[in-house]
């Protein structure tokens, strides 16, 4: 009978290739039992305290963390790419009209592809690497331009020209609000961005590099990452985790709601993480961040924070489980007067910038990701039956 012929080249690994090494990278790594990450040879969490959203995506592209004349002309180039071309702003109306309900993060996949083409982005198999670079740069400066353009049409607002001069995360919140945004809550936004540029091989990541091997451009590879981010179990939780103490709703809620959902085995939304087995580094900064500003949600959320992790302690013993990055970060965005609906969209604004370092990296290997399946239907072959 005849076999597989992949079968004696094929390798059993776990499901959803959980922990399987699948390439080298340079662009940095998750040590979940040490509750670390970190960009290149640097703390990610130490940039986002000290450096400057572009100082990071300096770091991501170029490899080095750039000096102030460095940063000085990366950060007047990114702030020119801002603005989109004729073409693509003429189509954005009908694209957020079209998107409805689904928001921005949809309408951005189609938007990517038309800025890609608007551009004249080729597929990385066909240029350099400096091209390469310059692709993956322009794509990512306009990203914020994009995302706030379609919230503010599907709320029936006009878009907010982009300026050049205010950094990244100022532009994006004042693209998005029409106000210029106070030092802090600029600042603490430029944090979170900071923190979300990169975290390992997660699956919108690998998305993006899956895309790049075959040669693709760079706005394919993107708008694959943001199809892969646009799902729940991805990068949908920030508002989610917020709608869980909006569930709770009041103090004396908190541990009847907190032991139902733990006795049912539900999924406590903000809590838990798929690699970290200790405190979400993230969570922890973002905590500081919300601390900061203080206040009755805050209060709330620290509370929340605590009675999951004593509850869960007494039902389930021995089961570690910490917020993660969507907990914290649904605070600050709420504090600094994000809409829910942006909140997704806010991480892409930032993750762009690694999916993007990602492209580069796996376009350097022309190696294409082709992975086998074990069939498992009926054993062939069988005749094909004749029509009766």
């Amino acid at each position: 009978m005849p076999t597989n012929p992949a079968a004696s080249t094929s390798i059993d690994v776990p499901r959803g290739l959980a922990g399987v090494i699948v390439t080298d990278t340079a662009l940095g790594d998750v040590r979940g039992l040490e509750g670390f990450y970190h960009y290149r040879q640097y703390s990610a969490v130490d940039l986002a305290r000290t450096r400057g959203f572009e100082d990071v995506w300096y770091l991501m592209v170029h490899g080095e963390l750039p000096g102030a004349a460095q940063l000085s002309v990366f950060a007047a180039q990114t702030a020119q790419l801002r603005r989109l071309p004729e073409d693509v702003r003429a189509v954005l109306p009908a694209l957020a009209a079209a998107s409805g309900a689904s928001g921005p993060l949809a309408g951005l996949r189609t938007a990517l592809s038309l800025l890609g083409a608007s551009k004249g982005f080729r597929p990385v198999y066909d240029i350099d690497a400096d091209q390469r670079r310059a692709d993956t740069v322009a794509a990512a400066a306009a990203v914020p331009t994009l995302l706030t353009a379609l919230y503010r049409l599907g709320q029936g607002l006009e878009p907010v020209e982009p300026r050049t001069d205010l950094p990244y995360a100022a532009n994006y919140l004042y693209m998005l609000t029409g106000s210029e945004p106070d030092a802090d809550r600029a600042r603490a936004i430029e944090q979170y961005l900071i923190s979300t540029i990169d975290h390992g091989f997660n699956a919108s990541t690998f998305t993006a590099r899956v895309i790049a091997s075959t040669g693709a451009d760079v706005a394919a590879a993107l708008a694959g990452a943001v199809g892969a981010l646009s799902g729940p179990l991805h990068g949908g939780a920030p508002s989610r985790a917020l709608d869980t103490l909006d569930a709770i709703g009041s103090r004396d809620r908190i541990d009847p709601w907190i032991r139902q959902h733990v006795l049912a085995g539900d999924r406590i939304m903000g809590f838990g993480h798929p690699v970290y087995r200790t405190e979400d580094p993230r969570s922890r900064m973002l905590r500081g961040i919300a601390e900061q500003f203080g206040g009755p949600l805050v209060d709330f959320a620290t509370e929340v924070e605590q009675r999951v992790e004593a509850i869960l302690a007494e039902l389930k013993p021995g089961r570690e489980l910490h917020t993660n990055v969507e907990f914290y970060a649904g605070v600050v965005m709420e504090l600094c007067g994000l809409p829910r609906q942006m909140f997704t969209p806010t991480f892409a604004a930032a993750r762009v910038v690694g999916w993007g370092a990602n492209v580069l990296e796996q376009a350097a290997d022309s190696k294409i990701i082709r992975p086998a399946a074990r069939y498992v239907g009926p054993q062939p072959p069988v005749a094909v039956p004749t029509i009766a």
